[in-house]
């Protein structure tokens, strides 16, 4: 979709293209005459020269901390940033991956804390990433297609004013359930930065089934 609105953001509205974000996933729907889709595009505009970027807010542990300048006038002092490093445009949000540039955030699927009635739900970790970097505190973040409220979740949450539009009412009651339960304290969220479980192999489902290696010595 990102093809299409591009020219629409950067020809008619004269808009200023910053990143073109990946946001992959590991797990997702199973095509079966076409690769399985694996990550969304975010396009990030501005309408000039002046904007907010936050980097050190996002800033991801660096994988070598102890590399040093070989010449030049820093020679022999760290090259790096004792903050981390810049977390780059492909997000695989995973402490563990933060180390390779790829922020892996999973998707909202059936066994998500997150998981509403809405088909195609985002979680609100990947809007915490944008709020936090592209704007400040006390800042307003407006949301045209609201859903079920994720993004406003995500500015509320980091101190910012939250503003929505949503046409399908069945949406917006959960949109406002799941605010009212952010301020009562019991919203299930996916803590920012968890690592994503990996199977260890000994798991049942993680095996071949039987049937598979009794086909496989068959054809054999």
């Amino acid at each position: 979709m990102d093809i299409y609105y591009y020219n629409i953001f950067k020809r008619r509205f004269r808009l200023y293209l910053r990143n073109r974000i990946v946001w992959y996933f590991g797990h997702g729907l199973h095509a079966s005459k076409r690769f399985s889709g694996r990550y969304e595009t975010i396009l990030w505009f501005t309408k000039s020269d002046s904007y907010i970027f936050n980097l050190d807010n996002v800033r991801v542990p660096a994988k070598y901390p102890g590399k040093r300048h070989y010449k030049g006038p820093n020679v022999g002092k760290p090259s790096g940033n004792p903050k981390g490093k810049n977390p780059s445009d492909v997000w695989e949000i995973l402490v563990k991956d933060w180390e390779d540039c790829l922020w892996d955030i999973p998707n909202v699927k059936s066994n998500h804390p997150e998981k509403t009635e809405h088909p195609c739900q985002f979680p609100v970790e990947l809007v915490e990433r944008c709020v936090l970097a592209l704007t400040h505190e006390g800042d307003y973040v407006f949301d045209p297609y609201a859903g079920v409220g994720s993004t406003l979740i995500a500015a509320i949450m980091h101190g910012r004013r939250a503003i929505a539009s949503e046409k399908e009412q069945d949406y917006v009651a959960v949109a406002r359930q799941r605010i009212a339960s952010y301020f009562n304290g019991n919203l299930r969220l996916r803590p920012m930065g968890k690592p994503v479980h990996t199977p260890s192999g000994r798991e049942k489902v993680a095996q071949v089934p039987s049937e598979w290696k009794t086909s496989e010595s068959n054809d054999e």
